[in-house]
C-alpha cells in the first residue's frame, strides 16, 4: 500500500505544481519554465496513470488473466513514455523556434520559480524512491529529472541574471528535453522486450542448462522457455530428461532456477526413453517435423 500513497501524493504534488509552474512560465516568459511544466504535466499524468494501473497490477491472477495483472504495471509505463517522447519533442521544436526570435526574459521570476521547483520536486523525489516495478521506477525516473531539470534552470536564470544573454533559456531547455528523450527511450525498448518475451536481464539460457545438468540424474533438458511478466518476476518451462525413481529432481531443479531469479517453474519430466513429441526443438526441426508421416 504505501507505495501507491505515495505515488498518489507525488501525483498531487505534481499536477499542482505542473499548473502554478505554467503560469510562471508564461508571467516570466520562459520557455524553459514552460517545457518543464509540459514536461510535469505530463508526468503527473503519467503518474496518475500508473497509480490506476499500479493497483490494478496488484490483483491476484484470476480466471481471465491467469498471470495475474502485472502486466499493467508495464502498460502504465508504456503510456508515461509515450507521454514523454511528444513533450519532449515538442519542447525541443518550441525551443528552436525561441532561438530563432529570442524574447526578453524575466530573470529574477524565473530564479524563484527554479527554487520552488527544486524543493518541491526534491520531496516527491524522495517519496517515490522505493519500489521495484518498471512502473515504479519510471515514475522515480521523472522525478529526478524534473529535480535536475530544475537545477539546470536556476544556474541558468542565475547566468542570464548577471549576463543577459537570453539564449541559454532555449539552449537549457533543449538539453533537459534532449535528456528526457534519451531516458525515454532507453525505458521504452526495457518495455518492448518485456512484450516480446525476450529473456530477462541478466539470465543466460546457456548457462542455466549446463547449472541443471550437473544435477544428479539429469540426463537432457530441452525446450527451454523463459520470460518475465514485469521485468521482476520470471518464469520458466522447460522439459527434462530425467531418471523418474529419484524424487528429489524437481525440487533441486526449482531451487537451482531460484537462483537465477526464475520463481515460478513449469517442468515436464521424460523418461530416457520416452520419445518427446518436441525433441531436439531447435526452431528449425519444429517446423520440419509434421512432414515425416507422409512417407
Amino acid at each position: 500500500m504505501k507505495t501507491e500513497k505515495n505515488i498518489l501524493i507525488a501525483f498531487l504534488l505534481n499536477l499542482m505544481f505542473a499548473v502554478i509552474e505554467f503560469i510562471g512560465g508564461l508571467f516570466t516568459n520562459s520557455v524553459a519554465i514552460i517545457s518543464d511544466a509540459i514536461h510535469d504535466i505530463g508526468d503527473s499524468l503519467s503518474i496518475g496513470i500508473s497509480y490506476f494501473l499500479e493497483n490494478k497490477s496488484k490483483k491476484k491472477p484470476d480466471k481471465k488473466y491467469t498471470y495475474g495483472y502485472a502486466r499493467y504495471s508495464v502498460l502504465g509505463a508504456t503510456i508515461t513514455t509515450v507521454i514523454l517522447l511528444f513533450g519532449s519533442l515538442l519542447v525541443i521544436v518550441n525551443a528552436i523556434d525561441r532561438i530563432i526570435n529570442p524574447v526578453e526574459v524575466n530573470y529574477n521570476g524565473m530564479i524563484i520559480f527554479a527554487v520552488i521547483g527544486v524543493i518541491i520536486n526534491f520531496l516527491a523525489a524522495y517519496f517515490t524512491r522505493e519500489g521495484h516495478s518498471i512502473n515504479q521506477k519510471s515514475v522515480n525516473l521523472h522525478m529526478l529529472e524534473d529535480v535536475l531539470g530544475w537545477v539546470v534552470v536556476l544556474i541558468g536564470a542565475i547566468i542570464m541574471k548577471f549576463t543577459d544573454i537570453s539564449i541559454i533559456d532555449p539552449i537549457m531547455s533543449i538539453l533537459v528535453a534532449i535528456f528526457i528523450l534519451v531516458n525515454t527511450l532507453k525505458n521504452l525498448k526495457s518495455i518492448l522486450d518485456l512484450f516480446l518475451e525476450k529473456i530477462p536481464n541478466g539470465i543466460d539460457i546457456n548457462e542455466i542448462k549446463e547449472h541443471l545438468l550437473e544435477i544428479k540424474d539429469v540426463y537432457d533438458i530441452h525446450h527451454i522457455h523463459i520470460w518475465s511478466i514485469d521485468g521482476y518476476n520470471n518464469y520458466a518451462t522447460m522439459h527434462v530428461v530425467a531418471d523418474l525413481k529419484n524424487k528429489n529432481i524437481k525440487q533441486q531443479i526449482k531451487e537451482e532456477l531460484k537462483e537465477h531469479r526464475i520463481s515460478h517453474v513449469t517442468i515436464e519430466l521424460e523418461e530416457k526413453d520416452e520419445v518427446c513429441s518436441e525433441e531436439h526443438c531447435d526452431f528449425k526441426v519444429e517446423h520440419s517435423n509434421h512432414h515425416h508421416h507422409h512417407h
